[in-house]
């Protein structure tokens, strides 16, 4: 008989017991911490160290006192708040939902974005389409040329999530890729311009073309028009899914930034492709993205691999967030060598290098 493994045997019964109802009742917590935050009881709290009362909580909020009370006791379940006799107080968690950036955005995201769509998840599973996308926002094959036209909240909460994992990555890629002295550069899957816009203001020398969908690049072109870089940002329309049409050529580098995630296996491998057959001898790639398996911290793989979800059920109904060893071997197979893949940049991204083998 093999040995048992002692971390299998770490978690107690009831300690699973207790885990697992976590997980049947999340989707119920998660409305209540919602609403603590967003109905102000958690603000109020904030500002009274010593605690409030129920009375005195409900008379800070446009809540009924029964609507306070049930939350109240929701967020004692999902440590939130605490009892000290009959006064309530914050805790670390309930901060965290009520100030910490990473929840709320995550938080907005997924209610805005997520929750009603999730219901849906199943049909997405079965049918490897977004039946969520189809179900909650119209029928659309992804999400990606419906984003200019959600509705209000979801779309603000959409570009605030996608934006706050790659903004705070940008400053610290910038140097990597102008470690070599680039005058252009394609970005392709460009969004709303904002990195073709940073490169442009760190390098004076580059010039960048912006390769997307029809509806990204006009927001992207707005984007470069208001700060007058039109004549060193370029943008080009494209289906980036029509593999007959090859990658622009010429260019010292390709950016890829959260993009491949958003593509089933078969259309990375054939994306990787065309960056490769556009690529020069001293030409280079740079991908940059979120892999789950090169996290310094449990949060963010956690984060991640939860976020795949997303993209099965609204997204596109086929891909996911990627390992770095996942990309890394299509890479290869397209006939490219991995250089470099960098630590931690920003909240969670890293940066793979390749040049064409």
């Amino acid at each position: 008989m093999a040995p048992k493994d002692p971390a299998a045997d770490a978690q107690s019964l009831i300690e699973a017991r207790f885990a697992a109802q976590k997980i049947a009742f999340g989707p119920i917590i998660f409305q209540a911490a919602r609403l603590l935050r967003d109905l102000g009881i958690l603000e109020a709290l904030r500002a009274a160290h010593a605690g409030l009362t129920l009375e005195e909580i409900t008379a800070k909020v446009a809540t009924p006192r029964y609507g306070v009370l049930v939350l109240l006791e929701a967020g004692l379940a999902a440590d939130m708040v605490r009892a000290a006799g009959e006064r309530f107080l914050l805790t670390k968690t309930g901060a965290c939902v009520l100030r910490d950036d990473l929840t709320r955005i995550n938080m907005d995201f997924v209610h805005h974005g997520c929750f009603q769509a999730m219901y849906y998840l199943e049909d997405s599973i079965r049918d490897a389409k977004p039946a969520g996308l189809h179900k909650v926002f119209g029928d659309w094959d992804t999400i990606y040329p419906a984003l200019p036209t959600l509705p209000e909240p979801a779309r603000a909460s959409w570009f605030r999530w996608d934006h706050y994992y790659s903004d705070a990555s940008f400053p610290h890629a910038l140097p990597i890729v102008f470690e070599r002295p680039h005058r252009t550069l394609l970005d392709v899957g460009g969004n709303t311009g904002k990195w073709a816009i940073q490169c442009a203001q760190y390098s004076k020398e580059v010039a960048v073309t912006i390769l997307d969908l029809p509806g990204q690049v006009a927001v992207a072109r707005h984007n470069v028009a208001a700060l007058g870089l039109q004549a060193r940002i370029s943008i080009q329309a494209a289906d980036l899914l029509d593999h007959s049409r090859p990658f622009p050529t010429g260019f010292d580098a390709i950016w890829m930034s959260q993009f491949l995630v958003c593509f089933a296996e078969g259309d990375v491998r054939r994306l990787l492709e065309r960056a490769a057959a556009a690529m020069g001898p001293h030409s280079r790639l740079y991908i940059l993205d979120t892999f789950w398996d090169r996290q310094d911290h449990q949060i963010s793989a956690y984060c991640l691999q939860a976020i795949s979800l997303y993209f099965t059920c609204l997204a596109n109904g086929c891909s996911r967030m990627y390992k770095a060893s996942d990309i890394a071997a299509m890479a290869e197979a397209a006939g490219l060598q991995v250089e470099r893949v960098t630590g931690t940049l920003g909240i969670c991204s890293s940066l793979m290098v390749c040049r064409r083998r």
